[in-house]
């Protein structure tokens, strides 16, 4: 049985939290708010006027794109000079804010969104079945989903390619008091990991995929979106148990859509029923008047 299409889309909205605000945007950029840190970032889906121009001026942190690559360039610092890591919480999870030299601090606000909806579906799992779901993380980076995952009552496979972000994410998790939690860090390349797992009859009851547009792996394999990620995804179809409740994609790539990935993740998963989800995720300003910026798309298989 093929799984049912959502007709429409779905904007999952991430709204600011205790240690995380969008204050503003325009022009071309965004101001954000980390703990207690103001940090402005390039942004060019902001068509619109800023409301508060001058609040972008004395920003704390200021990201400085390179003129032919957009996602790399330098930080500048107000007059209190650079800004060392430091602490930042979403629920349970802790977790350290870096300032990468790819404009991010070491995650994605926009993903508590989805962070949301994965307690929701993982504490239901654990309620309704009395045990522990089994959820696999590919491209887990720093770790927040897995933390997130393993706070709502999941065992969890994380994998990453970069050794230096396994390192951090199992810092967050001692941060979040989690280190004694059935987590399992893996440094290896997502296709490799997974094409084992298949080979073994692994079986999962929940996967998230977070790729990038392009990587490299730790042994020097490339990875490219749009040729990689139809294998991979039905591979990871494949370990799903057959009580299995999700099987998440999200991707941030210009020519994507939510619509195509929803045509990717129902075909990779036509024979088991089930429901389709798509959209786009975006962070949005408070207030009545709040304007929200598309970041990211994604589509999610559910039971």
């Amino acid at each position: 049985m093929s799984p049912v299409l959502s007709p429409t889309p779905e904007t999952l909205v991430t709204r600011g939290w205790s240690d995380y605000a969008l204050l503003d945007s325009g022009d071309g950029k965004k101001l954000e708010r980390y703990g207690r840190y103001t940090v402005v970032r390039p942004e060019p889906q902001c068509f619109w006027s800023p409301r508060d121009p001058a609040a972008f001026e004395v920003a704390n942190a200021l990201f400085d794109p390179q003129q032919e690559e957009e996602d790399s360039g330098r930080w500048r610092f107000d007059k209190h000079g650079p800004i060392d890591a430091f602490p930042l919480k979403w629920r349970d999870v802790k977790f350290t804010g870096r300032f990468t030299p790819f404009r991010h601090l070491a995650f994605f606000p926009e993903q508590a969104a989805n962070w949301d909806w994965l307690d929701g579906r993982i504490r239901k799992a654990s309620t309704d079945t009395g045990a522990a779901p089994r959820i696999l993380n590919l491209f887990g980076y720093t770790g927040v989903a897995s933390l997130a995952a393993t706070a709502a009552g999941a065992e969890v496979t994380h994998v990453d390619a970069s050794k230096k972000s396994v390192a951090y994410a199992r810092e967050n998790a001692e941060q979040s008091g989690l280190s004694d939690r059935p987590i399992r860090w893996i440094v290896e390349d997502a296709r490799k990991y997974v094409a084992r797992e298949v080979r073994r009859g692994s079986k999962y009851q929940g996967i998230i995929l977070d790729p990038p547009k392009y990587g490299r792996g730790p042994t020097g394999e490339v990875w490219r979106l749009f040729e990689d990620m139809p294998g991979l995804l039905k591979d990871c179809a494949a370990l799903l148990a057959d009580d299995a409740d999700f099987l998440l994609l999200n991707a941030y790539a210009a020519r994507i859509s939510g619509l195509s990935l929803a045509h990717l993740m129902a075909d990779a998963t036509r024979n088991r029923g089930g429901r389709i989800d798509w959209g786009e995720l975006a962070l949005s300003e408070d207030g009545p008047d709040a304007r929200a910026i598309g970041l990211s798309f994604f589509a999610r298989w559910s039971q």
